[in-house]
């Protein structure tokens, strides 16, 4: 090893060569399984358009603290000292922005402010001073960000520390700010703007860690059905409602990962552009297919529940909302990396919205079971499609295409 290597934090990068998850990342995100879970709460107890709106403003931040740490981490070493107690560190701040999610809109607004704007601009900071100066690109890329998220924490804290009314619009703003970030690619006044080359990741290394990051929201997901089930009464409904609960997640990971996570992780590690295609695919268009899987959770416990009660519209939003939510993600992340949207997909989001105006004459129960049918359709129909280009490959074009 060269002194400049071993004086660098960022990572040693090999040709063709798949930098694997480490267990200190793993670590690292047991955090955000508590904050998934109480985003999932939250949204239970808070069922108004009010409370909706507000929770979306929690997972997006959530989201967003997340994606730009497994960002940090495809560039530098978690295997490095420093980096891992920066990761611990994180962690700590991390665990106070997730204990406060339940009541971010009423007395803990300041306290997820500032863990959140601790994360954001502490993180890039420490990218800053990690690496060598030599880095230029590096540094200045991380200058750029570390003024766009101070610029957005000023509002972040200025909300934390408003009344609930004027805290949502501020929230508002903050996002708005940090969501533009990579779109605009932080373009800053004397640093100019970063450039797709200053954006490229190893590939495999990103897909491997968002994949990981839809396994916590299902496994979230299933926590929630079994805890809900091994304290409700067995009566046939419930039992019927656990399995159709269970099928559903099966389904959800079915379609994600069977093919399109494999063939996501392949497309972005020969791509020239894999920076740009990190910042669409993995950054943004991930965002639906999580943000699904927490409706669905929802859905799940109202199921299991009154699986033979009434379906309002919380029932509606959450059992279909949160299918048609994720399968809107998957078919914009797929088209991402095949060139297409799948006919698969569109016709399972197609049954999907079909089945809203009936969806007030069924049961949760039966509202479930057609929501599950529905995936598994998906599942089916995708999985046997693009086995069948794949052992034609002549025909390849055309049967992925029918998927």
């Amino acid at each position: 090893m060269t002194d400049r290597a071993s004086r660098s934090l960022l990572r040693e990068r090999e040709p063709h060569q798949h930098h694997r998850v480490t267990f200190v990342e793993l670590f690292f995100d047991l955090v955000f399984v508590f904050a998934i879970t109480q985003i999932s709460h939250t949204l239970l107890a808070h069922f108004t358009p009010l409370g909706v709106l507000q929770v979306s403003i929690l997972m997006l931040a959530v989201w967003w603290v997340w994606v730009f740490m497994s960002w940090v981490t495809n560039w530098l070493d978690p295997e490095r000292t420093p980096v891992r107690v920066m990761l611990f560190v994180m962690m700590v701040a991390g665990l106070l922005m997730s204990t406060s999610i339940p009541k971010a809109f009423e007395s803990r607004g300041l306290a997820f402010a500032l863990a959140f704007v601790f994360m954001q601009v502490g993180r890039s900071l420490f990218f800053v001073f990690a690496v060598p100066k030599s880095e230029t690109a590096h540094r200045r890329n991380f200058m750029r960000i570390a003024i766009w998220l101070s610029v957005s924490g000023v509002f972040w804290i200025a909300g934390g520390l408003a009344d609930p009314g004027s805290r949502l619009a501020l929230w508002l703003v903050a996002l708005g700010i940090e969501y533009c970030g990579p779109a605009m690619r932080f373009r800053t006044p004397g640093l100019g703007a970063s450039t797709i080359e200053d954006w490229t990741v190893e590939g495999g290394h990103m897909a491997e860690r968002c994949g990981l990051f839809i396994i916590i929201a299902l496994g979230e997901s299933i926590v929630v059905t079994g805890t809900i089930f091994s304290e409700a009464a067995w009566s046939a409904p419930v039992v019927t409602a656990f399995t159709i609960a269970l099928l559903g997640s099966i389904a959800m990971w079915w379609v994600y990962f069977h093919l399109g996570a494999e063939a996501g992780s392949e497309y972005i590690s020969s791509a020239n552009d894999s920076g740009r295609l990190a910042r669409l695919a993995y950054t943004y268009l991930h965002l639906p297919i999580v943000a699904g899987i927490v409706v669905c959770a929802v859905g799940d416990e109202l199921l299991l529940a009154h699986p033979e009660g009434h379906v309002g519209v919380r029932e509606i939003l959450s059992i279909v909302g949160g299918s048609l939510l994720y399968l809107i993600g998957l078919i914009l992340f797929k088209r991402t990396i095949r060139g297409h949207l799948q006919l698969s997909h569109l016709v399972g989001i197609g049954l999907l919205v079909a089945l809203i105006p009936f969806a007030h004459s069924l049961t949760p129960l039966m509202l479930s079971a057609a929501t599950t049918a529905i995936m598994l359709l998906v599942a089916v129909w995708e999985a046997v499609s693009l086995g069948a280009a794949k052992r034609a490959p002549a025909h390849g074009q055309s049967d992925a295409t029918s998927a």
